[in-house]
């Protein structure tokens, strides 16, 4: 009899083409799929919480698979790991019943955005914030930003080419805080649309810049066009870091990012 396993991932996603398989380019699911088909001894297609786009990152990214081998539970992490690429990494692994479905079953998703607050740029941070370099004023970016909390439409902050069938979503919170030179943005919600939370932050940052008023991101929610929206902010700030699951599957929780960046920094 077969076996569901659910598996929590981090990656940089720096080098690699989004998460979705595709011909001709490195993606994060060929590559968990080679390692956890080597590990199984037959090949695995996997399924994820969430397809992040190129060069977006995960600290709680949570994947499933079936199979008919039976390993030992270590096999799941360490063994695969050893296959893994050093910017893939597998954090922890469950058994689950047939009915979890890493993407269908989730109740919510959790991002983080750091953004590097500084005019000159860091060499070493560069792949893993994004960076703004116009003096920020979080407390205003804050304010503009609880506009955006409830059920919605987002088609404001929607990728032109998004599939989703509806542009309404619901944002149960979103935070901007400062930690030295790092500006984080942290929201949650049901679901995103495509390119949904860098459109966000690309307008908190004009808002936050000073470029626009606290209420322009209200007006902009309310006229539901991307055109007038800010520029798009780069993957590299950009972070998956929780995928939230009904108790019964006893899925673990998500890192977060922002603390460890903090200190690369100011370091």
């Amino acid at each position: 009899m077969g076996t569901r396993i659910a598996l929590g991932l981090i990656y940089q996603g720096t080098r690699y083409h989004g998460f979705q398989r595709q011909l001709g380019v490195d993606t994060i699911q060929q590559a968990v799929e080679t390692a956890v088909s080597s590990i199984a001894d037959h090949p695995i297609r996997i399924a994820c919480a969430g397809r992040t786009d190129s060069g977006v990152h995960a600290t709680g990214q949570v994947i499933h698979f079936d199979t008919d081998a039976h390993r030992q539970d270590k096999a799941w992490v360490q063994g695969v790991n050893t296959l893994l690429p050093d910017d893939i990494s597998v954090a922890w692994m469950r058994p689950v019943a047939e009915t979890f479905d890493a993407r269908h079953s989730a109740t919510a998703r959790r991002y983080q955005f750091i953004l590097y607050n500084q005019p000159l740029r860091h060499a070493l941070a560069y792949e893993f914030m994004a960076r703004e370099y116009r003096p920020l004023r979080e407390h205003a970016m804050q304010a503009a930003a609880q506009a955006l909390v409830g059920e919605h439409d987002f088609s404001a902050f929607r990728a032109a080419h998004c599939q989703a069938n509806s542009p309404w979503r619901c944002i149960e919170f979103i935070e901007i805080t400062r930690r030295g030179d790092l500006v984080i943005v942290d929201i949650k919600a049901n679901a995103f649309l495509h390119h949904m939370v860098r459109n966000i932050v690309g307008s908190l940052c004009d808002v936050g810049a000073g470029v626009q008023e606290v209420d322009w991101i209200d007006e902009l929610l309310k006229q539901r066009n991307r055109q007038l929206a800010g520029k798009m902010a780069a993957p590299s700030g950009l972070y998956l870091c929780q995928v939230d699951y009904p108790m019964a599957f006893d899925i673990p929780k998500g890192t977060f990012p922002s603390q460890l960046l903090s200190q690369k920094s100011n370091g």
